[in-house]
Formats: C-alpha cells, sequence, structure tokens
C-alpha cells in the first residue's frame, strides 16, 4: 500500500515515496470522477486587443470582479491577484488561473457526471460576463491567439512564469508562442490501481493525435492561415523536448509508477519555490536534488511538495499525478468544450469500450506512432495512419465506442439526455470531415475577406445549454 505518512514539508532522499505520491491517487471505481480545464484569450471589443493585467478593463479587474461578486478567494502573490479558488472539506474545489498571455483557466471540480460539467462551465460563464460585459471586453475559444504577435502580447506578473520565459527558450523556438499564445481544453481522470492507470495511460497516448484532429482549432497567427490546422500541438512540439510530447516508454512492457518517476527524475527543474518565491533551479534535473546535490540548496533534499509543483512542469501529451491529465485538444468555444471530457470518459471509464478502442491502435510501432503525431498538425484528420485510411477512419470506430461507453453509465439529467448528448459535436466533424479549424479556413477565405477579426465575434464565449432529441 502506499505510504501516506509523509507530509509534503518532509525531505525525501529516495525514489520510494515519489512512487508512493503517485500510487496514492489510486481510487475505487465509485469514486472516478472527470474534471475539465479550460483556457480562453480575454480582448477589448473595441480594437480587439489583448488584455493588459493592469487596468480599469484588465485582467486584475477581472478576477477581483469576479471575487467580489461571486464569493470566490483571491490567491495573490507579490501583492498581485493571480488566481482565484472555491474551496470546501478541506480542498480545493476549482479555481481560475492566469497564463502567461493572460489566458483565463478555469479549472474545474471532479464531477461524476457530464451534465454537471456543463452545469459548471455554464455558471462560469454566466459569472465571467457579468463582470465582462461592465468592461465591454469578451473572451474567445481558440487555440491560438489568431491576431496579435508575440510583442503585443500583455506578460502576467506570475514569478513561476518569469522563470518559465527565462528558459524553456534556450530548449524550443516556440516556447514564448506556447506561454503566450495558446490555448486548450483538457480532461483529468482517475485510476484504480497501478495497472487501470497504465492501460489509461497507454490508450489515451494512443488515441492523442485523434483527439488533436477532432478538436483542431487553431489555423491563425499573426493575422493570417499559418499552415496548420492545430498549430498549438505544432507549437508543443517545439517547446521543450525534454518535458513536452508523447512518451514512447509507455507502450512498454515495464510501464508504471515507476518508470514515470524515472522519466521525471531526469526532466531539468524549471525553477525552485521557496519562502513565496520562485528562483532559477540552474536547469538540474531533479535526480540531483533527490541526491543533495542541487547547486542552488547544496546538501538539502527535496520534499514532496517540491516533487508535486516539479510534476506540473512536465508537459506530456498526457501527464500523470495522482490522476491522468489528457492535454492534446485546441481550445473551442463554449458549444464544444464538454466533447472532450465526454470522450475519454466513454473510452476510459468503461472496461468494454477500453478493451476495443486499445484493440485499434495496439499494433502500432513507435515509428509509426511518431510520424502520426509528427503529421495530425497540419493534417488533422486526413492524418494517414496503419491499417486504414486516415485518423478519420479511426474516429468512425472509436466514436461510437466512447458513445456506448457512456450510454452504459446512463447518466441522465432532469430532461432524460444521457451524457452521449456531448459527443454529437464530434460526430458531426467525423461525418462531414471538416474540422473546426477547417471551417474558420473557409470563413477567412470567403465571409471575412481575409480577415481573422471576426473570428473574435462568432468564436466569443457565451453559456450553452446542451439538450437531446
Amino acid at each position: 500500500m502506499p505510504d501516506h505518512s509523509l507530509a509534503k514539508d518532509h525531505p525525501v532522499n529516495s525514489r520510494e515515496p515519489l512512487i508512493a505520491w503517485l500510487e496514492s491517487g489510486c481510487k475505487p471505481r465509485s469514486e472516478w470522477r472527470v474534471g475539465t480545464e479550460h483556457e480562453k484569450f480575454g480582448f477589448y471589443k473595441q480594437g480587439l486587443a489583448p488584455l493588459p493585467y493592469e487596468g480599469e478593463s484588465g485582467i486584475r479587474a477581472v478576477l477581483e470582479g469576479m471575487a467580489s461578486r461571486f464569493g470566490w478567494s483571491i490567491v495573490a502573490e507579490q501583492g498581485h491577484p493571480i488566481a482565484l479558488i472555491k474551496a470546501g472539506h478541506g480542498q480545493i474545489l476549482a479555481s481560475i488561473t492566469l497564463e502567461p498571455g493572460g489566458q483565463l483557466e478555469l479549472s474545474g471540480a471532479p464531477l461524476h457526471s457530464i451534465h454537471e460539467t456543463q452545469e459548471e462551465i455554464n455558471d462560469h460563464l454566466q459569472q465571467l460576463g457579468e463582470v465582462c460585459a461592465a468592461m465591454d471586453v469578451a473572451f474567445l475559444g481558440v487555440g491560438t491567439q489568431p491576431k496579435w504577435p508575440f510583442p503585443a502580447i500583455p506578460w502576467m506578473p506570475k514569478g513561476r512564469y518569469r522563470e518559465m520565459r527565462r528558459y524553456l527558450p534556450t530548449k524550443g523556438v516556440l516556447s514564448l508562442d506556447m506561454m503566450a499564445r495558446t490555448a486548450t481544453v483538457q480532461a483529468n481522470l482517475d485510476f484504480g490501481s497501478e495497472a487501470d492507470m497504465v492501460q489509461k495511460f497507454r490508450l489515451a497516448m494512443a488515441l492523442q493525435p485523434l483527439a488533436t484532429a477532432l478538436f483542431a482549432n487553431s489555423p491563425f497567427i499573426d493575422g493570417k492561415p499559418n499552415g496548420f490546422l492545430s498549430y498549438r500541438s505544432e507549437i508543443w512540439r517545439h517547446t521543450d523536448p525534454d518535458r513536452c510530447g508523447w512518451l514512447p516508454f509507455s507502450f512498454a512492457p515495464s510501464f508504471g509508477f515507476a518508470r514515470y518517476v524515472e522519466y521525471a527524475l531526469d526532466v531539468p527543474m524549471l525553477f525552485l519555490y521557496r519562502h513565496g518565491h520562485y528562483q532559477d533551479a540552474g536547469g538540474i534535473p531533479f535526480r540531483a536534488f533527490l541526491a543533495g546535490r542541487l547547486p542552488a540548496l547544496p546538501g538539502e533534499y527535496p520534499t514532496l511538495g517540491d516533487w508535486e509543483i516539479h510534476l506540473s512542469t512536465l508537459f506530456p501529451e498526457v501527464r500523470l499525478k495522482r490522476y491522468l491529465e489528457l492535454r492534446g485538444a485546441d481550445a473551442g468555444n463554449s458549444a464544444t468544450l464538454c466533447a472532450l471530457p465526454a470522450l475519454w470518459k466513454g473510452l476510459l471509464y468503461d472496461d468494454e469500450a477500453r478493451e476495443a478502442a486499445w484493440a485499434l491502435v495496439a499494433d502500432w510501432s513507435l515509428e509509426e506512432r511518431e510520424q502520426i503525431h509528427q503529421a495530425v498538425p497540419r493534417l488533422a484528420l486526413q492524418t494517414p495512419i496503419p491499417g486504414r485510411a486516415t485518423l478519420r477512419e479511426l474516429a468512425r470506430q472509436v466514436l461510437p465506442l466512447a458513445k456506448a461507453g457512456l450510454a452504459r453509465h446512463n447518466i441522465r439529467n432532469e430532461r432524460g439526455c444521457d451524457e452521449t448528448t456531448f459527443l454529437k459535436h464530434l460526430f458531426q466533424v467525423m461525418e462531414s470531415g471538416v474540422t473546426p479549424a477547417e471551417r474558420l479556413l473557409e470563413a477567412y477565405q470567403q465571409r471575412w475577406s481575409g480577415s481573422v477579426d471576426p473570428l473574435f465575434r462568432e468564436q466569443e464565449f457565451e453559456s450553452f445549454y446542451a439538450d437531446c432529441e
């Protein structure tokens, strides 16, 4: 059984507590939940410029307005509000945080059903809309900032971003674009045991390119087409090879908690956090810290709190904490956000669906998986795959499995809809073969007369109430 005896501030000098920390996330099936996170770009309705941090209509004012009107608690750093939280039963239930370029992120609570997720998103967007209406600002749901170049993006006053901005450009040419000009939607899911984690991790990693294709929604940068359908995912490919991308070792027979720990130990630390401040860690792997050989803190050992922070600075397409984070999709508008958690819940929380989906992708070689990951940002559903023509044909087989998995859960809302209603958008994409990005490109070339400005109006966030036939 996992060792829960170590406090977060207790020094550790071996792998075992780090492995046990991951293992402590195991939960019985009855306690499995789904959490959903989504990011969005703020902009002024007049002129479409991104929101600065300060000012009467800046990001800080948005956060303070949310706190004063709707009971969120402010989290400040060096006197600057940088996040909002809602807590209960001694833990944080949900939070609203800032990404480096002012993207606002809702990190939702772990919820039993996708219906509850939709209600949570609707409540959030209603609150945000009330605050923004008085400021004449709005938020945009798309995978990359479509109009403004990097120098025009305001930088948020968070210490960890200062250190990331210093370090990441030494590793990847598009790392600053990742920080300031991308937005995503992700789903967080639980596991019951190490074996269950491995099965879910592998399937999620194998199918991340399909999720990227179905949700491709970032065809513009600097006001014009960028040559990709999911430029957000291409940006991540050029951010930091040490901590980003897909993880080939997850398909090896030896994969488990210990193997993920070995991977994480060898990733250089982005920063240290001590006494309320972030500081340079010298790009030293966490393994050196575990051995008491971190130059910034000679002879000192990390705590489980340090380990938790370090894991949050790894950005693979599937990330392991005490739950799984599935990170491969572009942000979208409010009508599509729940499609991602619905897809993964249907596939990963139903044994029959999970086994059938794995059978479709189990025999791909590592070389074939790499080719798919390289091609999908540009080609999306037209990406060639082994044994079938394209990812679109894989979607024809996978989406019905997810739908059947959700149908077997049979969780209905007050109108009698089950959770399969949230997959309708993905079925429409699959059946038409046209991704959200391709619809935007068509509008750019025709209705918008070669301008991205109308995108801000058409992709502006509004509440969306799912219904069923």
